[in-house]
């Protein structure tokens, strides 16, 4: 088995490469956005970026070599201590998909009325093709949270964005500013939906991430703790009926709060909080798995990994 799995493990010269210029541009980048006027949100001001609920010392290698996963990057950290327990490439910079709507989740929260009425627009729908809503729909903002989170909606996603910042740009913009206040220094957003293959991050810092939403918004955690969620449009006899993405939701750990990315560049990722059945809390991030089954399959390995270990 470890000799089938070796070519996840390995990183060739084109890779290195690729990486290298990745993480130039992500500096170009976040160098550019510090110029920009600094976030509105009111929920992290005054962050430090080593906020003990959300800080852990990430190794200088790789830890856990004693367990081989099928994926481009992972990390587990304990909650509680605040200790990485498994980490591999865990500072590698990749495309993360839809985990990108952690941030884009926490902004809103910080910024909207939830029964604010949105319209989704043809440009909330371009090159958007699968989606719950079409253009003229008419969808108050918390069942638009529910619905980008759940079901990663990227329609509903862009339509928050656009209530809170009026583009998707200045959106975006938003997003990088609050990945510098939470010392997120290896994130890079450019727009609200991780469609854009050029939304980064790594597994350490998504880990870091997904704790200070889970720690500092509630709803956050409780949305995305939720099997499933059923709402109905406003100015249309309409019900949706949302089930997470997040298949941990039906396994025998409790979620704490968790979100799921894919596109192609990205391969299947997942970041999420788990507790076992004695109370110990565990971060996982994995990402570039090769399938969704597989996606789910190595967190729940990770996890028992992880809490094996606490």
């Amino acid at each position: 088995m470890g000799k089938a799995l070796e070519p996840y493990r390995r990183i060739d010269k084109s890779g290195a490469i690729t990486l290298s210029i990745m993480g130039i541009i992500v500096l170009f980048v976040m160098a550019y956005f510090l110029g920009l006027t600094e976030s509105q949100s009111g929920t992290l001001k005054g962050l430090e970026s080593n906020s003990r609920e959300f800080a852990f010392d990430l190794p200088d290698t790789n830890i856990g070599r004693d367990l081989r996963l099928n994926l481009k990057a992972a990390i587990a950290v304990d909650n509680k201590k605040h200790q990485v327990i498994y980490s591999y490439n865990a500072d590698q910079i990749r495309p993360v998909a839809s985990i990108s709507k952690i941030l884009t989740a926490m902004i809103v929260l910080d910024n909207y009325n939830p029964d604010t009425v949105l319209t989704i627009t043809k440009q909330d729908a371009r090159n958007s093709s699968r989606s719950l809503f079409q253009p003229g729909d008419m969808v108050r903002a918390k069942d638009l949270l529910h619905a980008s989170m759940l079901q990663s909606d990227n329609r509903a996603a862009r339509a928050l964005a656009r209530l809170v910042a009026g583009s998707y740009e200045d959106f975006a913009r938003n997003m990088n500013n609050m990945a510098l206040t939470c010392g997120l220094k290896n994130t890079v957003m450019y727009e609200p939906t991780g469609l854009n293959e050029h939304n980064c991050s790594t597994a350490a810092d998504i880990a870091r991430l997904m704790l200070l939403a889970y720690t500092r918004y509630p709803e956050f955690a409780r949305i995305t703790s939720l099997k499933e969620y059923t709402f109905s449009l406003v100015n249309r006899k309409k019900q949706i009926h949302l089930v997470n993405t997040n298949r941990m939701v039906f396994s025998k750990y409790k979620v704490k709060a968790g979100k799921t990315g894919y596109i192609i560049e990205s391969d299947y990722c997942l970041a999420t909080i788990l507790e076992d059945a004695e109370g110990n809390e565990v971060t996982v991030v994995v990402l570039g798995a090769p399938g969704s089954n597989t996606r789910f399959r190595e967190a729940r390995r990770l996890a028992s990994y992880a809490f094996e270990r606490i």
